[in-house]
C-alpha cells in the first residue's frame, strides 16, 4: 500500500470510527467493497428464495384470509430481495459487473443463501414457524445493522425490519391457532418445532472461527457493518422465543438447554458441518428451489431485454 492509500485508508478508518456513514460514491478501501458486495448479495439472494418455501403454500393455505396473508408476504419478501439487490448493483458497477453476475454466482453456487431457506416445508405449522421464529431470528439479526456504517444498506434495512414485523405478527397468529385448535393441530406444531430447530440455531452462523473454519465475522464488525456476535444474536434469539415456546405448552427439542446463572443461555450444538454441507447447495431442497429460480430467471429474460433496448438512446 502506498503513502497516498495508507492516508485514505486512515482517514477512512477514522470516518467509521466516528460514526460516520459512507455512500456510494465515497473512497472506500477494496476490502470494504468487497465485504458490503457479499453481505449484502448474500442477504438479497435470501430474500428471494426464503419467498419459495412459503410460496409452495399458497395454493394449500386452510382458508381464503390465510391464502391472501402469505401471498403478501412472498410479495413482501420478492420485493425485499429487490432492494437489497440494487444497493449492491450500486457497489458492483466500478468493477464493472451487474445483477446478472449476481444470478450466474447464484446458479454456479458461489452466492450462498440461507440454511433455513434449503429447508422443507411439508406442513401448515412449517410455514408458521418460518414467519414467526425465522422472521424473529432475522429481525434480530437486521435490526442490529441498521446501524450499520454504509448508508445505503441501513436505509434499505430501515423499511425492511418494518416490514418483517407485520411478517412475524403472520407468524404468530398461524402458531396460535394452531397451539389453540385440536391435539392433531399441536401436534403437528410441535413437530414443526422439532424439525426447523437445528435450522434455527444454525441461521446466525457459527460461533467462532476457531470451532468451524472460515467466517467473516471480525472483518465485517472491524467495518461496523456489524455489532454483535453471531453467538450474542443466537442468545437474544433464545432469551426471546424459548420462552414464549414454553408459554404455549410446547418442547424445545433440546433436553440440555437452560438458562445458565452468568443469564446465559446453554444448548446443544448443531451440526456444522451439516451447515456447511447445506448452505453450499446440499439441503434437502436445495436443488428443487435453485431450479425454479434459474427457470424464472430464463422465462422473464424478454423482459430485462426489452428494458435494455428501451434504455439505449434512439
Amino acid at each position: 500500500m502506498d503513502v497516498d492509500s495508507e492516508q485514505k485508508m486512515k482517514q477512512f478508518m477514522e470516518r467509521i470510527d466516528r460514526g460516520d456513514k459512507i455512500e456510494v460514491d465515497d473512497w472506500m478501501p477494496e476490502d470494504y467493497r468487497d465485504a458490503l458486495i457479499r453481505l449484502i448479495s448474500m442477504h438479497g439472494i435470501s430474500e428471494i428464495m426464503g419467498a419459495l418455501p412459503e410460496k409452495e403454500w399458497v395454493p394449500k393455505a386452510p382458508t381464503l384470509y390465510r391464502k391472501l396473508a402469505i401471498m403478501a408476504k412472498v410479495q413482501d419478501e420478492m420485493g425485499h430481495g429487490q432492494l437489497l439487490l440494487r444497493v449492491a448493483e450500486d457497489l458492483m458497477e466500478p468493477l464493472g459487473k451487474n445483477r446478472d453476475d449476481l444470478m450466474e454466482d447464484l446458479f454456479s453456487g458461489k452466492l450462498k443463501f440461507h440454511n433455513v431457506f434449503h429447508m422443507e416445508a411439508p406442513t401448515w405449522g412449517d410455514a408458521g414457524i418460518i414467519a414467526w421464529l425465522v422472521d424473529g431470528a432475522a429481525i434480530i439479526s437486521q435490526t442490529m445493522m441498521l446501524g450499520t456504517s454504509y448508508g445505503p444498506y441501513g436505509r434499505a434495512l430501515k423499511r425492511i425490519c418494518a416490514e418483517e414485523v407485520f411478517h412475524a405478527q403472520h407468524g404468530e397468529s398461524i402458531i396460535m391457532a394452531l397451539a389453540e385448535g385440536t391435539e392433531e393441530q399441536r401436534a403437528l406444531l410441535q413437530g414443526s418445532i422439532n424439525r426447523w430447530w437445528p435450522s434455527l440455531l444454525m441461521f446466525f452462523g457459527p460461533p467462532s472461527k476457531a470451532e468451524t473454519g472460515h467466517t467473516n465475522q471480525d472483518k465485517n464488525m472491524r467495518y461496523k457493518l456489524r455489532t454483535k456476535t453471531n453467538e450474542q444474536l443466537r442468545q437474544e434469539f433464545l432469551t426471546k422465543y424459548v420462552p414464549r415456546i414454553w408459554a404455549l405448552g410446547l418442547t424445545v427439542p433440546d433436553p440440555s438447554l437452560r438458562l445458565n446463572e452468568d443469564a446465559e443461555w446453554e444448548y446443544a450444538q448443531p451440526d456444522w458441518k451439516e451447515f456447511k454441507q447445506i448452505v453450499t447447495g446440499h439441503g434437502p431442497k436445495s436443488k428443487e428451489r435453485l431450479a425454479l429460480r434459474v427457470r424464472s430467471y430464463e422465462m422473464n429474460s424478454w423482459v430485462r431485454d426489452a428494458l435494455g433496448k428501451r434504455a439505449q438512446p434512439i
